[in-house]
């Protein structure tokens, strides 16, 4: 009789346990879902702001390219609570890292993204915004490249129908007609508008690829904090790289009659400046968030979404004009995006799969 009942409760206790483990797991998908939402949110609502007061600083008298590669990154102490109220997350993982090799990486990373952002500034500068974001939407292309060669991503025939869509939608855009542009813009300056902002798109691209190698393969780790620490460091150095590079190019002697003579007026001015800034800080975040969450594939893919987003306001609040070359780049950027998410949902169901039948082979084991 005592065997029975000891047998009861030891079957009792495995039941409760499993049940347990079942819903954990389930909290800890949903959580996890939850948490990519909001990231997705941070950069498709942050990207399309961003890019639009930034054309618009441009449109209503702003001149300096330094400012506005600053105002890239300049608006990283907005994360400083954030750094503080996660500093009980750091790992054991992130200890045993040397100081100088994080420096290493942060100055490097830094100063690349302020090249980066110099170039996106230019091509943001010389480019109407539609065009200039369906070029940026190569980033996709170059990154799954990247990531194929210093991730282990694979290339499947989805992700490069994905590149090569993206490719023809960004090269089409070399035949864009003259009367897209400002009649200000030459064929050589808007050469290199396309050129910088392609190259940028690029850069910007292996930088998530290398982020995501130094998770990795040097971190280890897979806390907020860390994403912060990214975030933080590489946007200070970059900030700092942009300052020397206003001041020794005399930019900054024209800031104050830039902004007495801003159309909008002086207030607005300041206040475009403050805004471009914070809003590219939570994209910033947002995006650094998805790498270690999903991938920098995944990443670029949720960047690319916000270009047709982009687009569509950049046509209604700054009266860009759509043509026929820009509505077929903007369909084949819709299309090689869709190839890629497509690719994505097939991974999901191989790994859900997976899960199953690892699930399904373990349960005779825990049989009493």
């Amino acid at each position: 009789m005592d065997d029975l009942l000891l047998v009861e409760e030891g079957k009792a206790t495995n039941l409760t346990e499993n049940l347990y483990a079942s819903i954990k797991k389930k909290l800890t998908h949903y959580s996890w879902w939850l948490e990519v939402i909001l990231y997705t949110i941070f950069v498709l609502g942050s990207q399309s702001i961003a890019t639009i007061l930034g054309r618009l600083y441009y449109d209503k008298g702003g001149n300096s390219k330094w400012m506005a590669t600053l105002v890239i990154n300049a608006g990283f102490p907005i994360l400083l609570p954030i750094y503080f109220f996660s500093r009980n997350q750091e790992s054991s993982d992130t200890k045993q890292v040397s100081s100088a090799t994080l420096a290493t990486v942060y100055i490097s990373f830094g100063i690349f993204l302020a090249a980066v952002s110099m170039l996106y500034a230019v091509g943001l500068w010389i480019l109407p915004v539609s065009i200039y974001t369906l070029i940026c939407a190569s980033q996709l292309g170059f990154n799954a490249l990247f990531s194929f060669f210093l991730n282990s991503q694979k290339l499947t025939p989805f992700i490069l129908n994905s590149i090569a869509l993206l490719t023809i939608s960004s090269m089409l855009l070399v035949f864009a007609p003259d009367d897209s542009l400002d009649s200000s813009t030459d064929n050589n300056k808007y050469a290199l508008g396309f050129l910088c902002t392609l190259g940028a798109s690029a850069g910007y691209a292996l930088l998530l690829a290398l982020t995501q190698l130094y998770f990795q393969k040097i971190i280890k780790t897979t806390t907020f904090r860390v994403v912060v620490d990214m975030t933080i460091c590489q946007c200070a150095v970059a900030t700092c790289v942009v300052l020397i590079a206003l001041f020794v190019s005399g930019e900054w002697k024209t800031m104050h009659r830039e902004m007495r003579e801003f159309e909008l007026g002086s207030v607005s001015y300041v206040m475009i400046l403050v805004w471009t800034a914070v809003f590219w800080q939570v994209f910033a975040i947002g995006v650094i968030a998805l790498i270690y969450k999903v991938s920098s594939l995944f990443s670029n893919v949720i960047c690319a979404l916000g270009f047709p987003v982009v687009l569509v306001l950049a046509v209604f609040i700054l009266n860009d004009k759509m043509n026929g070359v820009k509505v077929i780049s903007l369909v084949l950027a819709i299309l090689g995006l869709v190839s890629y998410l497509y690719q994505h949902y097939l991974d999901d169901l191989k790994a859900k799969a997976k899960s199953i039948d690892v699930n399904q082979a373990s349960e005779p084991l825990s049989k009493p």
